[in-house]
């Protein structure tokens, strides 16, 4: 039996998890003006919108509309807060196979204070996109059965077979790897790092299927949802951080 206070950690974590999955929770919100902004974001799912998504007990701060050094963006300032942004498909047979080609930009004009993404009470990131992928769930180990069966219990779904997060890092090398402290079934690969280009728009072209290839070490299946991701919530910290156009779409043989 998890005492209360990782009963709950299991359930935030699970959350976010979730918004990727697809399910409907009691913490789900209508579409509002985020879902209109959201057309620079452009994913083979057309037809399904982007919806903010609260985390219990976390503070909310939207995605809104701006413009900062000529190009259109979302902003979020955010102020100890998780704030994120998703489009998600209601079943894997809605998912996207093949090799894709993930077009993305962002912005930020500061760091967590003391962030680390490999520290449980630290791991914070000023912007993120993260893919979520269902796979062969015969390969989880032991404990990620149990989570994601705590998971079926507590909100009627499963958790994502695996996540893919693009990140940018207080410290870590770009190009590393980074495995999130409560589950190795997320991974977040690293785009940029440290402080050289904050106030900087930073613009990357990742090959998905080969990125996930690097990260967990085989082939992906289906991918069943995307979402931006601005999480201060750990280090308490202050900062502003802008999304541009970001293109997911079937890659070119």
């Amino acid at each position: 039996m998890l005492p209360a206070s990782a009963t709950w950690r299991c359930v935030l974590f699970s959350g976010l998890l979730l918004l990727l999955a697809g399910c409907q929770s009691a913490l789900e919100v209508s579409p509002s003006s985020d879902t209109a902004q959201a057309r620079l974001l452009s994913t083979p799912w057309s037809g399904l919108v982007w919806q903010p998504f609260p985390l219990p007990s976390k503070r909310y701060v939207p995605f809104e509309q701006a413009q900062i050094d000529g190009r259109q963006a979302l902003r979020v300032q955010a102020d100890t807060s998780v704030s994120i942004l998703r489009q998600r498909v209601s079943s894997v047979d809605e998912g996207l196979t093949g090799p894709m080609q993930l077009r993305l930009s962002w912005r930020v004009d500061g760091l967590p204070q003391e962030g680390d993404l490999a520290h449980i009470d630290r791991s914070d990131s000023p912007v993120g996109v993260l893919l979520a992928f269902e796979g062969d769930r015969s390969r989880w180990t032991a404990r990620q059965h149990r989570l994601s069966d705590l998971t079926q219990l507590l909100t009627g779904e499963p958790l994502p077979y695996a996540t893919l997060a693009y990140v940018w890092s207080a410290q870590h090398p770009v190009e590393s790897v980074v495995f999130n402290p409560r589950s190795d079934r997320i991974r977040k690969l690293v785009l940029d790092t440290g402080t050289t280009h904050l106030q900087q728009w930073r613009d990357h072209v990742r090959d998905v299927q080969a990125d996930y290839r690097m990260v967990f070490g085989e082939e992906p299946g289906p991918l069943v949802g995307i979402a931006l991701m601005t999480d201060t919530d750990n280090t308490r910290s202050r900062l502003t951080a802008w999304y541009g156009a970001l293109s997911l779409q079937p890659k070119s043989p």
